[in-house]
């Protein structure tokens, strides 16, 4: 993802008018005083301009040096995850996220009270949902997030757009994006962002805690064989991940892994293809409890799905739609669905809360299963739950 850079004569100006945010009243500050005030003519007066316009430049350029050192002292350089320089106030106060699980990592990292706006889809946790919003992540009103006056714009490459962080970079506002493909890429960025928004203690323990987790996940899968997974994204047409994928990622860290070995992010599969590969669990990701049971019947009698021995024999799992979104949340639905995958291997150990019912040896969320009903396009299915 690359961002054009807007070379300028006057970068210097431009610069301090972007940080300040009024680059019209930088500009008059700087200029108080214009030449063609002094009329009336002479060899004195015109003197008195040449001396008068020499000295307004000087003290220009020695404003724009002292502001400059001012300004810099008080923002500070960040690279983000695609390679660009983002000077961030030293002092966060007001945050605009622009994608449901930035909006998570903020909670997350116990700086929500600072969280301006967030987008129509950012859902969890309850405080976010109270938040005003600037509309969807693919395309936010603009005017809204200016209208919060935020010191920091979180976006994510796999879901906003180049165009919008240009456009805010245009006006201004720093824009700090994240992009990550894996499970250990997403507690990156939790530290990262605890870096930007002034919660590096914070940001260390949560990751800390988060990759302890993991390790001893792993270390309690070690000796089980990987149970083959076909992970639906959407039913009509079929959806699943590609292999380089976080939430492909999240199924290996399970004891899991997909069926569906492709590049593509977010590759339509024939029904055909998954009953020839016979995986040996279905997973379905949801947001909300419901009849789970109920829409599995109906899948069962559709054409192809009752081919599948996965769903002959009630091999289902169903999990919180976390997995679907890197950000913390995402390791506790890790947990789950390896409970799901090798109860054998906890066995000897109590259930989280919540974790569901057992379903012919596997275990089955009690989180409502997904809808049998005609997909929207892809960026949408797979961006919005992000």
């Amino acid at each position: 993802m690359e961002f054009n850079s807007r070379p300028s004569m006057f970068s210097g100006l431009l610069a301090i008018g972007r940080l300040a945010r009024r680059p019209v009243l930088v500009a008059q500050a700087l200029l108080p005083v214009r030449v063609s005030r002094f009329s009336g003519g002479g060899c004195c007066t015109r003197s008195f301009q040449k001396r008068t316009g020499k000295s307004a430049c000087a003290t220009c350029f020695f404003f724009l040096l002292f502001c400059g050192s001012m300004l810099a002292a008080q923002t500070s350089t960040f690279t983000d995850e695609v390679g660009r320089k983002v000077q961030i106030p030293r002092e966060v106060n007001r945050v605009v996220s622009l994608a449901p699980n930035l909006t998570e990592i903020v909670f997350a990292l116990r700086d929500g009270d600072h969280l301006a706006g967030d987008t129509d889809y950012c859902d969890f946790p309850a405080e976010a949902v109270r938040k005003p919003h600037v509309g969807g992540p693919v395309n936010p009103n603009l005017e809204e997030i200016v209208s919060l006056k935020p010191d920091l714009v979180l976006a994510t490459k796999s879901i906003n757009r180049r165009e919008t962080v240009d456009a805010l970079d245009r006006i201004g506002v720093p824009v700090y994006v994240t992009d990550p493909h894996s499970v250990e890429e997403m507690i990156a960025s939790v530290e990262h962002l605890g870096s930007a928004l002034g919660a590096e203690k914070e940001g260390a323990l949560l990751a800390e805690d988060l990759r302890a987790r993991l390790a001893d996940l792993d270390r309690r899968l070690s000796g089980a064989a990987p149970r083959r997974v076909l992970f639906v994204v959407w039913t009509d047409p079929l959806i699943s991940v590609g292999r380089d994928t976080f939430i492909a990622d999240a199924l290996r860290r399970a004891g899991g892994r997909s069926v569906v070995d492709t590049k593509a992010e977010w590759p339509h599969v024939s029904l055909e293809e998954i009953v020839r590969l016979q995986p040996q669990v279905l997973v379905f990701a949801s947001a909300h409890a419901g009849d789970t049971q109920r829409d599995i019947d109906a899948l069962r009698t559709r054409p192809g799905w009752e081919n599948l021995a996965a769903m002959q024999h009630g091999n289902v799992v169903v999990i919180s739609d976390a997995i679907n979104r890197p950000a913390p949340r995402m390791v506790d639905a890790i947990e789950r669905l390896a409970r799901a995958l090798h109860p054998e291997v906890f066995a000897s150990r109590v259930a989280p809360s919540g974790a569901g019912f057992s379903l012919r040896g596997l275990v089955l969320a009690r989180t409502k299963t997904h809808r049998l009903k005609p997909a929207p396009p892809v960026e949408e299915a797979c961006a919005c739950a992000r």
